[in-house]
């Protein structure tokens, strides 16, 4: 008899609460700081940004929050996402050990972002925004939050990293189809914008200044907030469904995780599968190795200080401590846009310090190999950000068959690359070079760090 490939619950076991690892950490996250006054914020200075709501989640150490009926019920066009046994690249590598993926692309927009969209644009929508302005790297998060915004009737303005813009023309089409607008940045549209453009015109952007953009527009109106993709604690609350099915689909194969990867930009599809296995093992289940892999050309975990800084460009966000290369920091224009961020989550961060996590980084050519040698053996072809887990999953496998060990493997592979097919091209080409980042502008941004009281 074969063995079983897909591990699929049903609608009546998608998880009914968003796990939050505050609860579980052995040490509390550094608090977030106002620039001006170097004091911990409070509610009333996110309240210009994010929802009442949004702003409570962000500080809580509540262990489980409720994910609303209304939020329930359209996850349920996706969800719970499948698992899948990787028979044929454990075959291909020769490997003792079982490899599994959770497969975040079979949402409507492709990966894992809708996990947080959705609940973003209900509560704003609970709370009388009628505009959301927001910024993407790849276009995953654009679309995502633009298909959510449209479902709960909100305007949606996207400012997308120029070199993303220019690379993926179909994720703005996609985004335009759910009716959001989307612009290059550095834009015309902001202050911000047409000061970097009078610098530099042909600018290729970053996502820290596609977030001052959006942050400039959101600050100025009532009527208008902003929402992120990654970063913030709300944002990889969300994901973490991702991890609790998981944990639920590796108990139907009658196994537990030894290893568990995910790709790291700026930290959300990992926490999403990452942090209900360490919350487990904090609260003394097993603990498996936590591998997060990261683009050798924005190494924020293997490279970066920790340290405060600022989450944009323009210096328009509180500053909160995380592993950084810079607010000013440009990095390359590799495939991967939704890595390309200075900074990495806090709480990433966080638990890097605290030792439950490991970090390596791969090149961009290293990783499109992985990709296609994957989507040879299993069928997917994955985003080029998730070629990064595939990477680290590979090495994983293949240090077990070196080692001779039968180890459980599982990675996030958090979304499709069907918008992504030019940089395959290129690939195949052998025209997709392996970016190198200035260490020169990496020194100087790193110079340029706020400074804070050493005692926080």
């Amino acid at each position: 008899m074969s063995e079983r490939t897909k591990y699929l619950l049903d609608e009546s076991q998608m998880p009914k609460s968003w796990y939050n690892i505050q609860a579980d950490l052995p040490k509390a996250l550094p608090p977030v700081l106002h620039p001006g006054t170097m004091q911990p914020v409070g509610p009333d200075d996110l309240a210009p940004l994010f929802p009442m709501e949004l702003i409570l989640q962000e500080v809580s150490t509540e262990r489980d929050i409720e994910i609303p009926q209304p939020v329930q019920d359209i996850y349920k066009l996706w969800r719970p996402a499948p698992m899948y046994r990787a028979h044929r690249l454990e075959k291909a590598l020769g490997t003792p050990a079982k490899i599994f993926y959770k497969y975040e692309g079979v949402s409507p927009a492709g990966s894992h972002k809708p996990n947080t969209a959705v609940p973003q644009a209900f509560y704003n929508a609970q709370e009388g925004v009628k505009k959301l302005t927001t910024e993407t790297g790849a276009g995953q998060w654009g679309t995502s939050i633009s298909f959510a915004g449209n479902i709960f009737g909100l305007e949606v303005l996207v400012f997308q990293v120029r070199v993303s813009y220019d690379q993926k023309p179909y994720r703005r089409a996609v985004m335009e189809t759910y009716g959001a607008r989307c612009v290059a940045s550095p834009s015309q549209e902001t202050v911000y914008g047409r000061q970097v453009l009078a610098e530099r015109p042909d600018h290729p952007g970053s996502l820290g200044i596609a977030i001052s953009e959006a942050v400039e527009l959101a600050a100025q109106r009532d009527d208008t907030k902003y929402a992120l993709g990654s970063v913030l604690n709300h944002v990889l609350l969300h994901q973490t469904v991702t991890g609790i099915e998981t944990i639920q689909q590796l108990e139907m194969a009658d196994v537990q995780a030894d290893v568990v990867v995910g790709c790291t930009g700026g930290g959300s599809n990992f926490a999403g599968i990452a942090f209900p296995f360490i919350g487990q093992g904090l609260r003394g289940g097993k603990m498996p190795r936590i591998v997060a892999v990261e683009p050798a050309a924005c190494p924020s975990l293997t490279r970066g200080k920790y340290a405060y800084d600022f989450g944009d460009t323009a210096h328009l966000t509180p500053l909160t401590k995380m592993h950084t290369l810079g607010s000013t920091f440009t990095p390359p224009g590799f495939h991967a846009g939704g890595l390309r961020y200075h900074g990495m989550a806090p709480l990433v961060s966080h638990v890097k310090e605290l030792g439950l996590i490991e970090a390596t980084s791969y090149t961009q050519g290293e990783c499109f190999a992985a990709g296609v040698l994957f989507a040879r053996a299993e069928g997917i072809v994955p985003a080029p950000e998730a070629n990064h887990a595939v990477k680290g999953a590979i090495e994983e496998a293949l240090r077990c068959k070196r080692e001779g060990r039968s180890e459980t493997i599982v990675f996030n592979l958090c979304g499709h690359g069907h918008f992504d097919m030019v940089a395959y091209q290129k690939y195949f080409a052998g025209e997709l070079t392996d970016e190198q980042y200035d260490e020169k502008e990496l020194a100087m941004a790193l110079s340029g760090l706020p400074s804070v009281p050493s005692n926080l």
